[in-house]
C-alpha cells in the first residue's frame, strides 16, 4: 500500500472538546453547540460564517447533514456526514484535511459526537446489523478476550503476568485520566481492585474494559501556508491513513489473534508520508484504541512501539506512562474518558493539540515533537483502522 499523503500541506489552527461523561441533561444538539463554539472561540476573529464546509463523524447520533446545520444554523453551507465504525470522528478529520489540501476550501471544520449514554445503542447487548449469517455474535468484551490469551501461548507470557500486564495497561490510563478534567473517570484505581474486578468476559475484569459516554469534539483546518493568520501555534499534519481488511480473521484457521493486520499495514502507510523510520524513538507520544487492555498491548507492536513479543515487558518497565520513553494515552484513553464513537478520534487529536502547545497541565510532556493518534473499529481479524501523525513544526 502507497498513497502520496498531505505531509505539511495542512493545519490545525483551533479545537473544542466537551467534557465526556454521562450527559444525562445534554441532547446531541448542545454537545455540538458546546464544542463548535469551544473551538470557534478558539481561534480569535474567526466566525461561523468564515467556515466553507463542515464534516460530521457520529454512528447513530444522527443521520444526515442536517444533524449539524440545524443546531448550529448553518447557513446553507456543505456538510457531510460520514461513519467508519469506532473511526467515525478520525474520518470527518481525514476527508476534511483532504478538501482543504485539495485546493477545494480554504478553511473547514471537522467535527464528531455521540451520545450513547440514554441510546441502548452501546454496551453488551447492541443491534446486529443485516448479514449473511456468518457473522460472529459475540459481544466485544468477548471478541477482544481472545487478545490475551493468544498472546500469552505465542510468546510465553505466564497467566498471572499477563494479568499484570493487563492491570498496568488500565492502572496507567486511568492515572492519567485522573489528572483530565475533561474525562469521564477521574479517579486513581488501584491495580489490587483492577486485578480483582468481577470478569466481563474470558480474563477480561470491567476494569479492563473501556466504558460507554457522550461527548462532542471539533477542529478547524486551513492550509498550512495560511495557518499563522489564525494561530501562532498551529499543529501541521504530517499522514493521515486509513485501512480497511478483507474481514478474513475470523475465518482464517491461520490467524492467530496476536495481531490487527490492519493497523500494520495503517501505521506503515502513515509512517511512510511522515517520514518516520523508528517509530520507538521518534513518535513523542501516542493516543491509541485502548477499547480493551489487551488490544493496547497488541497495538504496542502492531504499531511498532514495541518489538514482537516484547510488548509486555515494556509495559511493566513503564515504558509506555507517562514519565516513560514513550507515553501512550497520556489523556486517559478509552478508559477515563468511555467512547462516544462518533467523537473519539477527536478527543485524541485535542490531547495532542493541548500536548504540542505545552496547554496539557499537569500531564504536559516535556518538548513534544510528534504525536500520533489511532483508531480501530470492528473486531480481530476484521475491522478498519486509522493512525495520524501532527507535529509543531512544519518542515
Amino acid at each position: 500500500m502507497a498513497s502520496n499523503g498531505i505531509r505539511d500541506k495542512v493545519a490545525i489552527v483551533g479545537m473544542g472538546c466537551t467534557p465526556f461523561g454521562e450527559h444525562w441533561d445534554r441532547s446531541v444538539d448542545d454537545l455540538l453547540i458546546d464544542a463548535v463554539t469551544e473551538c470557534i472561540g478558539s481561534v480569535p476573529g474567526v466566525e461561523k460564517d468564515d467556515i466553507d464546509a463542515f464534516w460530521l463523524g457520529t454512528m447513530a447520533s444522527g443521520s444526515s447533514g442536517l444533524t449539524l446545520s440545524r443546531p448550529l444554523k448553518i447557513g446553507y453551507r456543505p456538510v457531510t456526514r460520514v461513519e467508519n465504525y469506532c473511526a467515525t470522528g478520525s474520518e470527518s478529520f481525514r476527508n476534511a484535511a483532504y478538501a482543504v489540501a485539495s485546493g477545494a476550501y480554504d478553511c473547514v471544520m471537522a467535527v464528531g459526537v455521540e451520545k450513547l449514554k440514554d441510546s441502548g445503542f452501546s454496551g453488551l447487548v447492541i443491534p446486529t446489523p443485516a448479514n449473511d449469517g456468518t457473522e460472529s455474535e459475540l459481544t466485544a468484551p468477548a471478541m477482544f478476550s481472545l487478545l490475551a490469551p493468544s498472546y500469552a501461548k505465542k510468546y510465553g507470557v505466564d497467566a498471572d503476568v499477563m494479568k499484570e500486564v493487563m492491570t498496568h495497561i488500565a492502572w496507567k490510563n486511568h492515572l492519567n485520566g485522573a489528572k483530565n478534567p475533561r474525562a469521564q473517570f477521574r479517579s486513581e484505581v488501584a491495580k489490587e481492585t483492577i486485578s480483582c474486578s468481577p470478569l466481563v468476559a474470558g480474563p477480561l475484569g470491567i476494569f479492563d474494559c473501556s466504558g460507554v459516554s457522550d461527548g462532542a469534539a471539533a477542529a478547524l483546518i486551513v492550509r498550512a501556508e495560511d495557518a499563522h493568520r489564525y494561530t501562532d501555534r498551529p499543529i501541521y499534519i504530517k499522514a493521515l491513513s486509513f485501512v480497511a481488511g478483507p474481514a478474513e480473521g475470523p475465518l482464517d484457521p491461520a490467524y492467530d489473534y496476536t495481531t490487527f493486520t490492519e493497523v500494520v499495514r495503517c501505521a506503515e502507510d502513515a509512517y511512510a508520508q511522515a517520514g518516520v523510520k523508528d517509530p520507538r524513538t521518534e513518535i513523542s507520544m501516542a493516543e491509541v484504541h485502548d477499547c480493551f487492555t489487551p488490544t493496547e498491548l497488541v497495538l504496542m507492536e502492531d504499531l511498532g512501539f514495541s518489538e514482537r513479543g516484547q510488548g509486555w515487558k515494556d509495559v511493566l518497565g513503564g515504558f509506555f506512562d507517562l514519565d516513560g520513553g514513550l507515553p501512550v494515552n497520556p489523556d486517559g484513553g478509552l478508559k477515563s474518558f468511555g467512547h462516544p464513537i462518533g467523537a473519539s478520534g477527536l478527543r485524541m487529536l485535542f490531547e495532542m493539540w493541548l500536548q504540542l502547545r505545552g496547554e496539557a497541565g499537569e500531564r504536559q510532556l516535556a518538548s513534544p515533537r510528534l504525536g500520533m493518534t489511532h483508531n480501530l473499529g470492528g473486531a480481530p481479524g476484521a475491522c478498519v483502522s486509522f493512525a495520524s501523525i501532527v507535529g509543531a513544526e512544519r518542515d
